[in-house]
């Protein structure tokens, strides 16, 4: 690229100094991107950490439950399900 800079009538200090301002540039544009791209589908890492411990905390609360609230807890799993099928079939 330098070369390419310095054929177009560029001298070779300043032809060091825009292929270094378009590295610099193109390097820094690309990460934003992945960056924005990471935030758009909310690939992060805290977000992950988010999921990871909400997940952590429901198998602790599952295994403090007894087989009776189990038991209930499934029921209700099962009566929202239902309930949101009747709503999806009525729209």
């Amino acid at each position: 690229m330098w070369f390419v800079v310095q054929f177009a009538g560029v001298d070779p200090l300043q032809a060091g100094n825009v292929v270094q301002l378009v590295l610099v540039l193109g390097l820094t544009l690309g990460w934003i991107s992945t960056y924005i791209f990471r935030v758009s589908n909310k690939e992060m890492t805290y977000v992950q950490q988010l999921r990871d411990y909400e997940d952590k905390v429901l198998e602790k609360r599952i295994e403090g439950l007894t087989e009776a609230e189990l038991v209930v807890l499934l029921e209700q799993v099962e009566e929202e399900k239902q309930q949101r099928l009747a709503k999806g079939k009525k729209v």
